[in-house]
């Protein structure tokens, strides 16, 4: 069984096949984290609004913190590297306090 690295060679129809069933679950996957990401942040500007009627600071470090230790546990049980886990995480953190620091302005009017 013969494969080609440039997409030019002979593929034998069974790996393309195989290929093709694991990229498909690959699309589906990225659909599924898209949607869970939006579910994600709908939530987060909920806690955004709730903290800026209160005037609360759009930062939490003590509970960013335990989630990112709660993040590299899970990811550890679920084979993934924790690293890989808290750089995502910490990521989507950044974003969720420059919502919430954006909702602060908006609703203070600062």
């Amino acid at each position: 069984m013969t494969t080609s690295n440039t997409g030019t060679g002979y593929v034998d129809p069974a790996v393309r096949q195989e290929l093709e069933r694991l990229r498909d679950s690959i699309d589906n996957i990225d659909a599924a984290v898209v949607h869970m990401l939006a579910e994600r942040f709908k939530a987060t500007q909920q806690v955004g609004r709730l903290k800026a009627v209160h005037q609360l600071p759009p930062a939490d470090p003590a509970r960013e913190a335990r989630q990112i230790d709660r993040l590299r546990r899970l990811a550890e049980n679920a084979k993934l590297d924790p690293a890989f886990a808290e750089k995502f995480l910490n990521f989507i953190i950044a974003e969720v306090i420059r919502h919430h620091e954006r909702i602060a302005e908006d609703t203070n009017g600062s």
